[in-house]
């Protein structure tokens, strides 16, 4: 059987047996927040690469041959902004209206600029749409742009709140949709898996826009050497690699773990070979490592109510993408004179990472225009006392509750037990509670996933 994998695909796809368990690829995971190239948590299977095709035996569990069909590139075609952005409004629309058709759309909506993007190019195709937003339960209200945009588009609204602990009555039913591929504090959307079905019939999902549609921050000329520095840095997740170094010690594995990562991605960067920019190099290395193997794990749940369509995943938007010049997608301008062009009233929408501008003053968020809101912003959080909840796993670990259900997967799992030492997992848990909570929480969510996967792996869940 011949299987072609998109160039960015919406999940991952593997093939092999789940015998040896690789311990390298391990403690890639628990360092970074997901598995890199195509490691699993096993030697003998591998996941299936993006952009390649694949002809598989009969049952599509053996690889017999492979060939890459994709490569990044960087070949702009100089051209004007406002033709770029005609461009990107007839290929976005386009895919919109061939993935969704008639079906009714449920619309995650967001303060940001890729959902935004979405409804505009939903609303202007007339397509049926039932948005939503949540919001942590005793958090900042992030729902409150999203009720904007959808009045804007006069889209039906639903918001949520975030329970506390939400996550214990519904991570064994985690586990087995994500299959332990990402960590579990992550995919807030769980907390509502058993609502969208009334919503509509298919998501839109916004995912990947803010990466394609945007520089990396990098000068173009930047050596091999330090591209690979800065991949490492915005990898590596805090307490990750303290985490990684340990594991990495504790099964007596080869060499250095930090040296190991670092010649990985190197030789993944290498293998790209796009040298007269290194921000599409970078953008490159994200899009195949780090969007499959992150970002696409936990639209499985999504998935697992709805089929799901992700246009900024279509291979025509990663082919357009390496046509345009690197100094149109610096700042996100595509998006945001796509937005003036076609929805005018959106774009006067507040854009949340530039508070309290929107899309046609956001330049103005730099001193002194923004000290006013600055100054009130600050006055505004000291004369608000409780506590504010800004960090998802603070609704999962914090409280009697929460640490009761944490300490039943960290001690009382005796599978978790036979990969990490008892030693080991309290000392962590230790260094969690009473040294630092925000430092060391990545950490721990990485050893609950591992108590799941334990779990799972021995097939009691």
């Amino acid at each position: 059987m011949i299987f072609k994998n998109p160039i960015i695909p919406n999940s991952s796809t593997f093939v092999g047996e789940k015998k040896t368990l690789d311990y390298e690829a391990i403690c890639v995971f628990v360092a970074t927040g997901f598995f890199l190239d195509n490691d699993t948590y096993y030697k003998e299977q591998k996941a299936l690469k993006p952009a390649f095709e694949y002809q598989l035996d009969e049952k599509g569990k053996t690889i017999i041959s492979e060939k890459s069909y994709f490569k990044w590139y960087y070949k702009p075609v100089e051209r004007p902004l406002n033709e770029i952005v005609k461009e990107f409004a007839t290929l976005f629309e386009t895919i919109i209206k061939e993935q969704v058709g008639d079906k009714r759309v449920i619309l995650p909506l967001s303060g940001g600029l890729d959902s935004r993007t979405q409804a505009a190019a939903l609303f202007h195709l007339g397509n049926k749409v039932n948005a939503y937003s949540y919001a942590f339960d005793g958090g900042h209200d992030e729902t409150y742009y999203a009720k904007k945009i959808a009045k804007v588009c006069n889209f039906p609204f639903q918001d949520w709140k975030i329970p506390n602990g939400y996550l214990w009555n519904k991570i064994e039913k985690l586990a087995k949709i994500n299959q332990c591929y990402s960590e579990f504090t992550h995919p807030r959307q769980m907390a509502f898996v058993d609502e969208y079905d009334k919503l509509g019939d298919i998501f839109n999902l916004g995912h990947w826009g803010d990466v394609l549609f945007d520089d990396m921050g990098v000068p173009d000329d930047m050596p091999l050497e330090k591209q690979t520095e800065i991949i490492a840095k915005k990898v590596i997740k805090k307490g990750g690699l303290e985490l990684a170094n340990t594991l990495w010690e504790s099964w007596k594995l080869e060499g250095d773990f930090e040296e190991y990562l670092s010649e990985r991605i190197k030789t993944l960067l290498e293998n790209i070979n796009i040298p007269q920019s290194a921000n599409a190099q970078i953008r490159a290395f994200k899009s195949l490592y780090w969007a499959p193997r992150w970002t696409n794990t936990n639209l499985s749940v999504f998935e697992s109510v709805r089929p799901i369509t992700v246009p900024y995943f279509d291979n025509r938007m990663c082919e357009f993408i390496c046509s345009v010049p690197e100094k149109y997608l610096a700042g996100r301008q595509i998006q945001i004179e796509y937005l003036k062009m076609r929805m005018p009233d959106l774009a006067k929408i507040t854009w949340q990472d530039h508070r309290p501008f929107n899309l046609y003053q956001y330049h103005w968020n730099k001193m002194p225009f923004n000290l006013p809101y600055k100054i009130y912003n600050k006055i505004k959080y000291k004369l608000f006392t409780k506590k504010i909840i800004q960090r998802n796993w603070e609704l999962q670990f914090v409280g009697k509750e929460n640490k009761k259900e944490l300490q039943k997967w960290l001690f009382e799992n005796t599978s978790f037990q036979e990969l990490i030492s008892n030693d080991l997992i309290t000392s962590f848990y230790d260094k969690f509670t009473n040294k630092d909570s925000v430092y060391y929480s990545h950490l721990l969510s990485m050893l609950l996933t591992l108590s799941l996967f334990s779990k799972q792996k021995d097939n009691a869940i």
